[in-house]
């Protein structure tokens, strides 16, 4: 059977974000038979409705790699109680024109950290309602939410903690499944 490509999309634009931190993790933590490769946002400019039918080389170029991904991760930080700007901004165009959705039916997980209690918490649920609109079937379980991530994270980089790592990983397989899982669908 062919690799289970994943598409990693940080929500965070920062050069030291924890939330592209946790992607750099979950590159290490891919199960066998699986890649993920993490997609950096920055260029995409803001979505214009008018723009949409000729978009911008960078956004033609997330929704070709979305379209060629089996699944989603998405990793996205909490900013007043939702997603940032630039990712919702990214989603939107990569759901436009309206019938040209890159992310129709694409199965996808979910996660975050934050340097907050609540761990993106807030955030993550958002997406997760962006995503029944747009027909994205997002992994209900393992939840992986990082709380006080500058607590979690050493000065590599590296994801210090061990249940959140191991939820990392579960999750990656859960994902990686439920691709096996539709290919199988499909064959069926």
């Amino acid at each position: 059977m062919s690799e289970v490509r994943i598409l990693g999309i940080a929500g965070s634009l920062r050069a030291g974000s924890f939330n592209r931190k946790l992607l750099n993790n979950a590159v290490q933590l891919v199960p066998a038979g699986a890649k993920l490769e993490i997609y950096d946002l920055h260029g995409i400019p803001v979505f214009s409705e008018d723009d949409e039918k000729n978009p911008p080389a960078k956004v033609s170029d997330f929704k070709a790699r979305i379209r060629a991904s089996d699944a989603i991760l998405f990793a996205t930080p909490e900013y007043n109680y939702s997603v940032p700007g630039g990712l919702k901004n990214a989603i939107d165009w990569a759901s436009r024109p309206y019938g040209d959705s890159a992310w129709l039916g694409k199965p996808a997980a979910i996660i975050g950290a934050s340097v907050g209690r609540m761990g993106s918490a807030r955030a993550q649920y958002h997406l997760r309602q962006i995503c029944v609109y747009l027909q994205v079937e997002v992994l209900n379980s393992p939840e992986v939410m990082i709380s006080s991530a500058h607590e979690n994270f050493d000065s590599a980089g590296k994801l210090t903690h061990e249940s959140s790592r191991e939820a990392l990983a579960e999750l990656l397989k859960a994902l990686a499944g439920r691709v096996h899982l539709l290919r199988h669908a499909r064959v069926s």
